[in-house]
């Protein structure tokens, strides 16, 4: 009988950890993954080599799915002198966690890579400057904060 009540101990022990050890796992992929991470195949995207400065009105902040699979993420719509583009800013959870809030009607700078995405130019952010406030969203290498620790 007591090896019954071991074995039945033993076997929820197992399944507790393996319980636990689910959730973490999934906690860890949704964090900085969801296709959003550094070496995902949108993140390569970013070129520090085509790296640009653009100023302009807000036109409208949108969420959008950059690829299949990807969770969701936000973008700006940035009406400048010469164009409306594109500003692709990261994905929505680290961006609705920032101090920094952009709207609509917003004047702002936006330092980021100039790509093509769908046929149309964008920019992938590095930085948006709003008056005094700066949300900065990747390193001067194009890497992501939102992805959190990585080898020097």
């Amino acid at each position: 009988m007591r090896k019954i009540g071991l074995f039945i101990g033993v076997i929820f022990v197992f399944s507790l950890l393996h319980l636990t050890q689910s959730f973490a796992q999934q906690g860890m992929q949704w964090r900085g993954g969801g296709g959003w991470g550094a070496g995902a195949q949108y993140s390569r995207m970013y070129d520090p080599k085509t790296v640009e400065t653009i100023s302009g009105e807000v036109v409208s902040v949108d969420v959008i799915t950059p690829a299949k699979g990807m969770c969701y993420g936000v973008h700006l719509m940035v009406k400048t002198e010469k164009e409306t583009i594109s500003v692709h800013l990261g994905p929505g959870w680290y961006i609705e966690n920032q101090d920094t809030k952009i709207e609509a009607k917003d004047k702002v700078e936006v330092t980021g890579s100039r790509i093509t995405f769908e046929g149309k130019p964008a920019i992938i952010a590095a930085e948006v400057k709003k008056g005094d406030e700066v949300l900065k969203l990747r390193d001067e290498k194009g890497f992501p904060f939102w992805s959190g620790w990585r080898k020097r």
